[in-house]
């Protein structure tokens, strides 16, 4: 069975237990390991041991023991309880977006999935954990006038924690992709001050850019020696769509971003007639070609377009591990 080689930590830094809900296929998980590269870049590993993660589709659990570890578990994290998972230092999860999201139902906190952030608050209340890391879509501060992104704060504080906001553009930190994503920094009460938001790596007019990420992946055989690139979906150019059926990729910008579900937008290659492949979508995530994606093409693409690309939950890793690093006494 394949598994993606990761550097080990130094045995001599101090490692900080990690709890993963709504882990998918492990993009943020993978972040917060470090040990992996992408494109030429060494990206070490991080001080950060993943005791647990839990994650409601069978498939994304498949992908994770593959690539990461075997120490994930599936688990509808509304049943769950927080008692039955395991205390660690830190405690991070990608809560689902679908509701929150600018083209998905727009439910928000009016559906059992937009009420599943209290998956985080509940292990919260009970574990109590040196910090917490929650990731969403950038739409959930806006939507309700900023209500949603309110209430879901002041849930979190409740549990003895304060909470701040990182609203982070991928193509600031080298992401090849036009992609936002939020995170919710939680700092237990008792703890000084707070991590550091990232500071942008990479200005507009040196953004990574899509022919930069996959440029080098033209040819599409059956003995893939990338992997995943001979999967692709074929389709013929829409005649209508409004920017959801039918965009061709610009060489020489960042590409669009990838989305979870396949026929939400139909992303051509910049100058090859044909649809991304999902190693070139993989690629825009910034997952390391070594990370190899098991399912079908509609799987995979939807494993991929809801990961949060490892490069940039590299950098909030960072940031986390420095500011723990900097509290050794903090049980």
């Amino acid at each position: 069975m394949h598994k993606l080689r990761l550097e080990s930590s130094p045995a001599a830094i101090r490692s900080f237990s990690v709890v993963s809900y709504f882990s998918g296929c492990g993009g943020l998980d993978l972040g917060f390991m470090g040990g992996f590269r992408f494109k030429g870049a060494r990206f070490k590993p991080h001080p950060f041991e993943i005791v647990q993660a839990y994650d409601i589709d069978a498939k994304c659990v498949e992908t994770y023991k593959q690539n990461i570890s075997h120490n994930i578990q599936l688990a509808d994290l509304s049943i769950l309880g927080a008692a039955d998972a395991p205390a660690a230092d830190v405690l991070i999860g990608g809560f689902p977006c679908q509701d929150f999201s600018s083209c998905g139902p727009k439910k928000g906190l009016n559906s059992p999935r937009g009420k599943l952030y209290k998956a985080l608050s509940d292990y919260m209340t009970i574990h109590q954990p040196l910090v917490v890391v929650g990731e969403n879509v950038p739409h959930l501060a806006r939507m309700n006038n900023g209500e949603i992104l309110r209430t879901i704060k002041e849930d979190l504080e409740k549990t003895g924690y304060r909470v701040a906001v990182w609203d982070l553009y991928g193509p600031n930190f080298g992401i090849p992709q036009n992609r936002s994503r939020l995170f919710l920094v939680c700092v237990r009460n008792d703890i000084h001050g707070e991590p550091v938001q990232p500071k942008p790596t990479f200005k507009s007019e040196r953004y990574r850019t899509i022919d930069w990420a996959i440029g080098d992946l033209i040819r599409i055989t059956r003995h893939e020696t990338v992997p995943n690139q001979s999967q692709y979906f074929v389709a013929s150019r829409a005649k209508n769509g409004n920017g959801q059926g039918d965009e061709t990729s610009k060489r020489g910008q960042p590409g669009y971003t990838v989305r979870a579900n396949a026929k939400s937008r139909v992303q051509f290659h910049y100058v090859l007639e044909r649809r991304l492949t999902i190693r070139e979508c993989a690629r825009l995530q910034t997952f390391p070609d070594t990370f190899v994606f098991p399912h079908s093409a509609t799987t995979n693409i939807m494993q991929i377009g809801n990961a949060v690309p490892p490069v940039l939950a590299y950098r909030v890793a960072s940031s986390i591990a420095r500011f723990l690093k900097s509290h050794p006494n903090h049980k």
